[in-house]
């Protein structure tokens, strides 16, 4: 009850999240949890299991596959400028299997989600704003205070409210979205 809002980032400056491991994949490794509990949650255990708490992906390089997926699934994303966002999978055969197919198309203007769903081609943080996927483009020295700035401004909120609308506008229902 004490968690307000969450911030997911990565470590360093190079890389949010660059997706799944391609070479285990095509091995046929398995790279989720094992446990069926933990793996109802999906990838990075938020991308098939909404919670009602707020999320703010503080996204500080690149979010390409799986980590553009979560940004997708993020409430909030504040992006440092040199920030990358994309999903290549086809490009090696595969699709966005953790929901940044159907988030991208929601979240985009439908033309220009499908050319970067089907070409695989990432866009950069300032094109992220103009399209609405980021809320806050800021020099890489000003991402986690930005984050932080914003999840305070949600934290001082009344917890229940913040909670309850954000499950009303995503439909959240049973911790579950129905289709």
């Amino acid at each position: 009850p004490e968690i307000r809002a969450m911030i997911v980032t990565g470590a360093g400056e190079k890389s949010f999240c660059a997706g799944a491991d391609l070479v285990a994949l095509s091995r046929g490794e398995l790279l989720g949890p094992t446990d069926k509990e933990r793996a109802a949650w999906g990838f990075a255990g938020i991308v098939s299991h909404p919670i009602s708490k707020p999320i703010i992906a503080a996204v500080n390089g690149f979010a390409f596959g799986g980590g553009c997926e979560i940004a997708l699934s993020s409430d909030l994303v504040v992006a440092a400028d040199h920030a990358q966002f994309g999903l290549p999978e086809v490009k090696v055969g595969l699709f966005a299997a953790a929901g940044g197919a159907f988030r991208i198309v929601r979240q985009l203007p439908h033309k220009v989600a499908m050319e970067h769903l089907l070409t695989g081609e990432p866009f950069d943080a300032p094109t992220a704003l103009k399209y609405g996927l980021a809320n806050r483009v800021v020099p890489l020295a000003d991402l986690l205070p930005t984050a932080m700035a914003l999840a305070e401004k949600i934290a001082s909120n009344a917890p229940l409210s913040v909670q309850a609308s954000k499950r009303i506008a995503l439909g959240i229902i049973n911790g579950a979205v129905p289709n």
